[in-house]
């Protein structure tokens, strides 16, 4: 096959492979369909690769069928010297298709079955997902799955939570908020909760990711309005050790909480609920997950802005040692939070026993560290301050100074 010239124009300009499914776009270039779709669906480029040109996602791409008839006679003519033939291609996807679909899920004996299809499509490429998406798909999948909750019936709803999770990178083009309906949280909540699915650790993972999207693309107006019990319900499945949920899916819960914290009430909430002892408990039984790590110090930092959040901080036997231990263990991100929710506890609860506490389990040797590491400026001043600040207490009982630690760190 080295030895055989291939016809430059059979050559698609961005794999540099024998076409399969030559497309024509509106720049005149020619490219192979997987390539070129690739291109703009997944890397979101809106340029033609050859001529620098627009080239709109949404703009057609023209089947070359003449130039695809001389490719495939051309490799079956080669197939003896190892070129692989190539089949006919198959048709793409409509974008009416998707549309008609879609209207099938509003049909109650229908479901299921739409359910499939449309997973069969999205998990066929990107291209798909993204039609699928534009036509509607998510608001159809959240009015089911409310749906079911009203009805109280898990009939379909491992599919539609699959299905949901398959589309998850086309969410993101998304602009606006995915629903006015504050019904959806109770509704993924209860998905959450169920035990009874076949493989419910998949599926509570998936509920736990559309719920993360949910409240990351809600109204404002809706994450005021969270209920308690929408905190506790998630504070009890972080809090459990067998709740049966994935680490993936623990993350995905973190992130919705991070993103609820904005708001004063639900920081409120959180800590009446108990969030920092539950919060402290999830990092010592998470040990060596980076993200799992920088999502709990992100909660904890929101939560110890309120009094009543550091008081649990502090009266947690672990938990200055639960903040103090990432510090230059984990990312710059998970630095930036500690140190933060450190700074905090040392300002406005830095009673002597809080503060021995902190010599005890080597906060102030990490915050040493931090002067001295390749740290942000404004990381390494606010770890100067604590310092400072409490330099009184500390300087008795610091071994590794002669002179003024402080003016040192």
């Amino acid at each position: 096959m080295d030895n055989i010239e291939v016809p430059e124009y059979f050559i698609c300009p961005i794999s540099l492979q024998i076409m399969k499914d030559p497309v024509t776009a509106i720049t005149g270039i020619t490219y192979d369909r997987q390539s070129i779709e690739r291109w703009l669906f997944e890397t979101n480029n809106t340029t033609c690769p050859v001529s620098k040109q627009p080239l709109p996602r949404d703009s057609d791409l023209t089947p070359n069928n003449t130039l695809c008839r001389l490719i495939q006679a051309w490799c079956t003519l080669n197939a003896a010297n190892g070129i692989d033939r190539i089949p006919t291609p198959k048709r793409p996807l409509s974008k009416l298709h998707p549309i008609n679909l879609i209207r099938d899920l509003y049909q109650p004996d229908l479901q299921i079955k739409t359910l499939r299809k449309l997973e069969a499509l999205a998990i066929e490429n990107n291209r798909n997902r993204v039609f699928l998406v534009e036509a509607g798909l998510v608001n159809a999948l959240i009015s089911f799955i409310t749906s079911c909750y009203d009805k109280q019936q898990m009939n379909g709803l491992e599919e539609a939570l699959s299905l949901f999770y398959v589309v998850r990178a086309s969410l993101a083009q998304l602009q606006g908020p995915l629903t006015e309906n504050d019904e959806v949280f109770d509704s993924l909540v209860w998905a959450l909760c169920c035990d009874y699915l076949p493989d419910s650790v998949v599926v509570k993972s998936h509920a736990a990711y559309a719920l993360r999207v949910m409240v990351e693309k809600a109204n404002p107006g809706l994450l005021e309005r969270l209920k308690p019990e929408f905190f506790k319900s998630i504070l009890c499945l972080l809090r459990a050790e067998s709740s049966n949920i994935s680490q993936q899916g623990k993350n995905s819960l973190l992130h919705a909480l991070l993103d609820a914290c904005p708001w004063g009430r639900n920081r409120v909430v959180m800590v009446e609920s108990g969030a920092v002892f539950d919060l402290i408990e999830v990092e010592l039984r998470s040990p060596d997950q980076k993200k799992t790590t920088e999502l709990v110090l992100g909660i904890l930092c929101h939560l110890c802005s309120c009094a009543d959040g550091r008081a649990q901080l502090v009266n947690h036997t672990a938990g200055i040692g639960a903040v103090t231990k990432p510090i230059l263990k984990v990312s710059s991100i998970a630095d930036e939070r500690a140190v933060s929710i450190i700074w905090l506890i040392a300002k406005y609860c830095g009673t002597s026993r809080v503060l021995e506490e902190m010599l005890r389990v080597g906060t102030v040797a990490k915050l040493c560290m931090v002067m001295q590491a390749n740290s942000a400026v404004h990381l390494k001043e606010k770890a100067k301050e604590i310092l400072r600040t409490n330099s009184d207490v500390w300087n008795d009982h610091w071994p590794c100074t002669e002179a003024d630690w402080t003016f040192r760190c």
